[in-house]
C-alpha cells in the first residue's frame, strides 16, 4: 500500500502546473498633438484609422505654440501637428524631431456677426472703423494669431497706419493659456461670437464655416486678395518614436486622409512632398 501511495505522489508532482495564459497587451496608443482647428478632421480620421488598423490614437488638441512647450517640457507627444511651420521646426531643429512636412493649407477669413455688412472690397475699411471689435487669437502661443498680425502688415502697405490702429485695437480672446474656455460641446469660434465679444474676428476660413454652421446668423467674410494670408500646417514625427507613430503620420500624408481634410475645408500640401521616414 505504502509503494502505491509514493507512486501516486511521484506521478501528481510529475505534472507541470497549470497557468492561464495572459492575454495579448493591446498597442500603446499613439499620442499625437494637433492644432485645435484639426480636431473635427483628425477626430474623424484616427476614429476610422483606429477601427482599420486596430492601433489606438490618442488624440490632444491645443493651440499650436503652447503645445510645443508642452512637448519640450518633457510631455510624450510622437507626432505633432502644427498651424503653422515654425513650431515644429523649432522642435526639429533642438529636440529630436523629424523636419516637418506641409500637411494641410489652410487661410484667413472674418468672421462677422449679423450686424456688421462687409465685403471683401470694404474689409479693410471695416476693420479700421473705432466702434468695431477686431477679435483676434494670442500671437506666439497661437499661430491663428500670427497670421492676422501678418494680414495687419499688409494692410499697413494698403495704408499706412492700418498697422498701429490695428494692433492696438485687436482683442486676443483665444489661443492664450488663460484664455476663456467654450461650455462643452460648442465650438470657441461661435461661442465667442454669440457672446458677441467681438464684432469681426480674424480665424482660419475653416473655424468661420464651422462657426456658422453652430450659428447660422455669422457671416464669413473672404479676404481681398491684397490682404490674404496662407497658413500652411507643419507634420512632424519624434525620431525615436514607435513605428505605429510613423505609420500614422504617412496615412495622415496618404489621399484617404487627405480627402477628408479637403471635405472639411482644408487645401491640400504642395504636390512631390515626402511623408514622414520610417
Amino acid at each position: 500500500m505504502a509503494a502505491v501511495t509514493a507512486m501516486l505522489v511521484g506521478c501528481a508532482s510529475s505534472k507541470a502546473p497549470v497557468t492561464a495564459e495572459a492575454p495579448p497587451r493591446a498597442p500603446a496608443a499613439v499620442q499625437v498633438y494637433a492644432a485645435g482647428s484639426l480636431r473635427e478632421a483628425l477626430t474623424l480620421i484616427a476614429s476610422d484609422y483606429e477601427a482599420r488598423t486596430g492601433q489606438a490614437v490618442a488624440l490632444t488638441f491645443g493651440a499650436s505654440g503652447l503645445l510645443r512647450e508642452r512637448i519640450e517640457k518633457g510631455e510624450a507627444a510622437q507626432v505633432f501637428a502644427s498651424a503653422d511651420m515654425d513650431h515644429p521646426q523649432r522642435l526639429a531643429a533642438e529636440h529630436g524631431w523629424q523636419a516637418p512636412t506641409v500637411l494641410v493649407r489652410n487661410a484667413l477669413c472674418a468672421l462677422t456677426s449679423d450686424q456688421v455688412n462687409a465685403a471683401p472690397a470694404t474689409l479693410l475699411g471695416t476693420l479700421l472703423r473705432p466702434a468695431i471689435r477686431v477679435g483676434t487669437s494670442t500671437p506666439k502661443a497661437d499661430p491663428s494669431g500670427d497670421y492676422a498680425w501678418a494680414l495687419f502688415r499688409k494692410a499697413d502697405e494698403i495704408q499706412p497706419g492700418a498697422y498701429a490702429v490695428l494692433d492696438a485695437k485687436a482683442l486676443k480672446l483665444t489661443g492664450g493659456a488663460d484664455s476663456p474656455k467654450p461650455p462643452p460641446g460648442r465650438g470657441t469660434y461661435a461661442w465667442i461670437m454669440e457672446q458677441r465679444r467681438a464684432d469681426v474676428f480674424l480665424t482660419y476660413c475653416t473655424n468661420a464655416m464651422a462657426a456658422q454652421k453652430e450659428v447660422p446668423w455669422l457671416k464669413v467674410v473672404q479676404l481681398p486678395p491684397v490682404l490674404q494670408v496662407g497658413a500652411a500646417y507643419g507634420l512632424t514625427v519624434r525620431t525615436t518614436a514607435q513605428p505605429s507613430a510613423v505609420q500614422f503620420a504617412q496615412a495622415l500624408m496618404a489621399p484617404p486622409a487627405q480627402a477628408v481634410f479637403r471635405r472639411f475645408g482644408f487645401g491640400p500640401p504642395p504636390s512631390g512632398l515626402e511623408p514622414p521616414q520610417r
